[in-house]
């Protein structure tokens, strides 16, 4: 890959991990909180009433991968009125679907929260007030997503970062109002949450209104670009309906069986974990797009390189990251927060665990999008995730405990993972015999020379002493394992040289 690429990709970094320390240092402090002042039950309604919206929002995760890589895709083409015109029709379908789904909200979604959903006694009006502002918030969220697409198309990993650092700090805003606020805490806090998304999308509307010629709304007669966004989009759906089906039909499946006290705890795992994901989450988002525009120029090898090299350092860094949090989580939890919902830490694990199965996935899904062959993808990967729902209500209608969904979910996102691989193979030719010698095999040694004597390591020291430990643990493996003899002398001399710098001064 040219090195100006390489530059672009690493500066874009450079912009999301700021923001994500940023972001994740507050959040930690703001889910503590929200979690001690609404208390165990409200901070459960709140997650399983908001996940019914969320299911109804599967449609916009759709749209929005749809738009970024068509957006993506013209960038790398450099057809401005191609450009323009994806844009306008990507709007334009976006404002369509927040109106599709606060229709199905107000109807399917609202008898759903009424007969279906677990509240407890005396809650259900702020039940109905987080219902209402979650469907605004979709709403509103729908909306934004061609705004951010071009954001990330046009590689301004800045831009993304600062408003981001905004929101964040409007929810440390919202924490503080909380406290000191006599209103029902539930409704408020739906309300405040909307309230941050709207401005958000205001900020980046006028920036992309003021930046980029293609983002002004218009109105589209070419019916086969429409067609396309939406064939693309359409089999897309059936994905992302089965990833939500997999995820937020759990927790209500979850909410049937034990009550909102267990969709507390899996509430606050998922927390912890999207935390952790953050850091690799933001790595692919700056590499995305050059998934993208290499396919579309044809550099199939150069593409394969970005794939593997994605692949390997989001694993190094999930890893890194994952495993002392893993040993040591009990100990976190109790510190971070008043008072830990039963399960917690378990659900904690497998979540962690699905996390790094998905963060090596991500490139390889990113690449299919890329080829915009999706009927296949999505087929194969909706009924994998889906047999989650089915599956899970078996066990847990025969007395299994409530573990047991995160675990039938680990297993069937490795399964889809591997299914595909096999789609990549068949389309692009992807080397696999060279994926597993230069990717997956350094990553099954990695976790073999750290994870046990990491966790004998945490028999015998303390919490610090084991958590420093593992990370050291784990640079060296990246180092050894990892990193070939060109990548590690490259390290050495950026080592030396910022030595050298701090001496000289």
């Amino acid at each position: 890959m040219p090195s100006e690429e390489n530059k672009r990709i690493a500066k874009n970094t450079l912009f999301l991990y700021f923001r994500m320390l940023f972001t994740m240092a507050v959040s930690l402090y703001t889910s503590r909180i929200v979690l001690a002042t609404l208390g165990i039950d409200d901070f459960g309604v709140y997650t399983v009433v908001g996940g019914v919206v969320a299911m109804l929002g599967f449609l916009n995760s759709s749209l929005s991968g749809g738009t970024q890589r068509f957006l993506t895709f013209e960038l790398g083409k450099n057809d401005f009125v191609k450009l323009k015109n994806t844009f306008s029709a990507a709007l334009n379908i976006h404002i369509l679907l927040a109106i599709v789904i606060f229709i199905l909200a107000e109807t399917i979604g609202l008898w759903f929260l009424i007969h279906e959903i677990n509240v407890p006694l005396g809650r259900e009006n702020a039940a109905m007030w987080v219902y209402q502002f979650s469907i605004l918030t979709m709403c509103i969220s729908i909306i934004q997503v061609p705004f951010n697409a071009s954001i990330i198309a046009h590689e301004r990993m800045n831009v993304y970062a600062y408003v981001s650092i905004l929101e964040v700090l409007l929810k440390l805003l919202v924490v503080y109002l909380l406290l000191i606020s006599n209103y029902d805490k539930l409704a408020l806090y739906a309300v405040l949450i909307f309230m941050i998304i709207l401005i958000t999308t205001c900020i980046l509307w006028l920036y992309c209104k003021s930046q980029y010629l293609e983002c002004r709304f218009g109105y589209v007669r070419d019916k086969s670009l429409y067609r396309s966004m939406l064939i693309f989009s359409g089999w897309d759906i059936l994905g992302n309906g089965a990833v939500i089906g997999a995820t937020q039909g759990a927790n209500i499946i979850l909410n049937i069986f034990f009550g909102t006290m267990v969709n507390a705890a899996r509430g606050v795992a998922v927390q912890v974990s999207t935390a952790i994901a953050a850091f690799v989450n933001n790595f692919q988002t700056a590499v995305n797009p050059q998934i993208v525009k290499l396919y579309a120029v044809g550099k199939i090898n150069e593409l394969y390189n970005l794939l593997f090299q994605n692949a390997k350092f989001s694993f190094s860094l999930m890893w890194l990251l994952l495993l002392p949090v893993f040993l040591e989580l009990e100990t976190i939890l109790k510190i971070w927060l008043v008072e830990v919902p039963e399960y917690t830490a378990l659900f904690c694990r497998l979540i962690l665990l699905q996390s790094l199965i998905s963060c090596v996935q991500r490139p390889f899904v990113k690449a299919i999008h890329a080829t915009g062959r999706m009927k296949v993808f999505n087929l194969t990967a909706g009924i994998v995730l889906l047999s989650v729902l089915p599956i899970s209500y078996f066990f847990l209608k025969a007395g299994g405990l409530p573990y047991v969904p995160f675990i039938v979910h680990v297993s069937a996102t490795l399964l889809e993972f591997i299914c595909e691989l096999y789609l990549l193979k068949r389309w692009i030719n992807l080397p696999i015999n060279a994926l597993i010698k230069n990717v997956f095999i350094p990553q099954l040694l990695i976790i073999a020379c750290t994870l046990p004597v990491s966790l004998l390591f945490s028999f015998y020291f303390p919490f610090l002493l084991t958590i420093i430990f593992s990370v050291l643990s784990v640079c060296i493996s990246v180092y050894f394992i990892a990193l070939n003899k060109e990548t590690r002398i490259k390290v050495i001399n950026k080592i030396k040289s910022i030595i050298l710098k701090k001496i000289a001064k």
